[in-house]
């Protein structure tokens, strides 16, 4: 095992790695920005390095930076966490060449799986179930118009290099292609330095479910059952539930195997998650596979008991898997709600500002991850997530109460702060998630309904997963 890991992230997930290591008997090293010196992380980890200014292109996105501090402090192995660096292959070739660990799948796999139209190729060369669309990057807009009036409409624009709900633009006739193209590509060059698209048939009334696997050193390859993560808003998950409700057993297995079909025929190694779109006939599609520690996570290591970053770092360090897939057993529903600084009023427009006020639930079966503190200052540099409310019961209609409870109980203040928590309580009553017939249009009809009361703002900086 490591004696010493260095954590290449920020916020809650920094946080909850370094608890993680903790409880192993590894010492960790913190990185922080100027603005976060007095961060969670920070506070608790074994020894801290200040690596830059706010920006994150010159503090966590740096990776000499980051580099330079985990040879300073002797870290054998460096966790990124989600976000960020964590699925950048040439940040695991980096660390590779230094004599660090990367706790993530080995680069190639990384820079094979981070290419999203190569990835649709492999899959399907595995045998897993693609949606209709390009089988390589598209050369133009007018090569996209015509795959689109062969794959039919609506069609959903990708970026090649995206993640994290992030370059994508669902275009519904041919005449919105062009400008969605253009817009797009504009956005994937901004955001990920590589402007490639592809192109697939969009599935309307859709569900997301996705399969979490973990893979080790030695062969072993499983999976930890299903969370679906249909409540979206602009392709940002809100709410997550494990397993997925509603699901007939042949289904949810056929999805498991599929997870763990793919991610054995890459050679995939670590934690990653295979994420697919369920049509309302109950046919699935693969969308793409991430190749990180999610932000769902917590969810189902309550429904498992399986602690997942626990396994990620055992993985690095070239240990077999604590636990067989025979092992693996599925017990109650955990809904996890994501309490973001945003004002659904305003189009979810961020709402940073210092925390006067911050009192997280507590009762049974109620897990809170947070990096957040009264006193805290919620800035703009980075995504507005404050915490990730996660609860247990035996069953749906019980976690749904006991998270509305949760969320009741949540106390979070300060000048110009705004939470979600208020619609996510009004998400948690809607019929449609009520019966466990939502599906990924379910935020945008509720909105709808609700109109913003004043001019939508500039949309916040988006977390991970």
């Amino acid at each position: 095992m490591f004696s010493t890991v260095l954590i290449a992230n920020r916020g809650e997930i920094a946080l909850r790695v370094a608890r993680a290591c903790r409880e192993l008997g590894i010492r960790t090293v913190a990185v922080y920005s100027t603005v976060d010196r007095d961060s969670a992380v920070v506070r608790f980890a074994d020894e801290a390095v200040h690596i830059g200014p706010p920006a994150a292109k010159s503090s966590y996105l740096s990776v000499p930076a980051i580099i330079e501090a985990a040879l300073q402090t002797g870290a054998q192995a460096v966790h990124p966490g989600y976000g960020f660096l964590s699925e950048d292959p040439d940040f695991a070739e980096i660390c590779e060449a230094n004599g660090i660990v990367f706790i993530g799948p080995p680069a190639h796999v990384m820079q094979q799986l981070g290419d999203k139209a190569v990835a649709r190729a492999l899959m399907a060369q595995a045998g897993l179930p693609v949606l209709p669309g390009s089988t390589d990057a598209l050369a133009s807009s007018a090569e996209a118009k015509e795959l689109a009036q062969q794959v039919g409409y609506p069609v959903i624009l990708k970026a090649v290099a995206g993640g994290g709900g992030r370059g994508m633009a669902v275009v519904e006739d041919a005449d919105g292609l062009r400008l969605a193209y253009v817009e797009t590509q504009a956005h994937a060059r901004a955001v990920f330095g590589d402007d490639r698209l592809y192109l697939e048939r969009f599935v309307q009334d859709a569900r997301h479910v996705e399969v979490q696997v973990l893979c080790d050193r030695h062969g072993s390859v499983i999976h930890l059952g299903e969370r679906d993560c249909s409540v979206q808003r602009r392709h940002q998950k809100l709410i997550e539930e494990a397993p997925a409700p509603e699901l007939p057993t042949e289904l949810r297995e056929a999805m498991w195997a599929a997870a763990v079909r793919g991610a054995a025929a890459v050679g995939f190694v670590g934690a990653g998650t295979f994420e697919f779109v369920l049509t309302p006939d109950h046919e699935f599609y693969l969308m793409e596979i991430n190749c990180r520690l999610q932000v769902e996570h917590p969810i189902t290591e309550l429904v498992t008991g399986v602690d997942i970053v626990r396994e990620q770092i055992a993985i690095a360090a070239g240990l077999p898997l604590s636990v067989r897939q025979d092992e693996v057993r599925t017990r109650g529903v955990a809904l996890e709600c994501r309490v973001n600084a945003e004002d659904p009023a305003r189009d979810f427009a961020p709402a940073p500002g210092l925390l006067t006020e911050f009192v997280p639930p507590g009762g049974p079966f109620v897990r809170i991850d947070t990096h957040a503190y009264p006193g805290w200052r919620v800035g703009p540099d980075y995504d507005s997530l404050l915490a990730k409310a996660a609860v247990w019961a035996p069953d749906r209609e019980q976690a749904i109460v006991r998270m509305d409870r949760a969320l009741e109980e949540f106390r979070v203040a300060g000048p110009g702060v705004r939470t979600t928590i208020g619609f996510l309580r009004e998400t948690l009553a809607h019929p449609l998630f009520q019966t466990a017939r939502h599906t990924t249009g379910l935020v945008a009809a509720m909105t709808e309904e609700q109109p913003a009361e004043e001019p939508p703002a500039p949309a916040a900086p988006v977390p991970a997963g």
